[in-house]
């Protein structure tokens, strides 16, 4: 699930790119830096989800995502709702693998 919403998160963040140049009146070298320097981290990071350290990287690109409203104020919101996305998936994936490893774990009494 946590790859899922870095791989949307990483087309919103690549379209930043295009408002930062004509909207907010980034210089196009920052522009491309950022939006897509931020969108590909998000698809590094969701092929590297199989290590624990991947999840801190994730986080921090939430951050980057919100801090990204400095520049277009919109991305406060949008940043807002994928972190709390990024949120609900991470905690919910744990769940998943809690309760799965409890239910082998009785599969396994079970079975001796």
């Amino acid at each position: 699930m946590c790859a899922a919403v870095l791989s949307l998160e990483a087309v919103t963040l690549g379209l930043t790119t295009p408002v930062m140049i004509k909207v907010a009146d980034v210089p196009t070298g920052v522009a491309v830096g950022v939006g897509l320097g931020l969108a590909v981290l998000c698809l590094l990071i969701a092929g590297l989800l199989r290590s624990e350290w991947a999840y801190a990287l994730g986080w921090l690109v939430q951050l980057g995502a919100i801090g990204l409203g400095f520049v277009i104020g919109l991305m406060f919101f949008l940043g807002t709702v994928f972190a709390l996305l990024w949120a609900t998936a991470y905690l919910l994936g744990r769940k998943i693998e809690r309760e799965r490893a409890a239910a082998y774990a009785a599969y396994d009494e079970e079975g001796s």
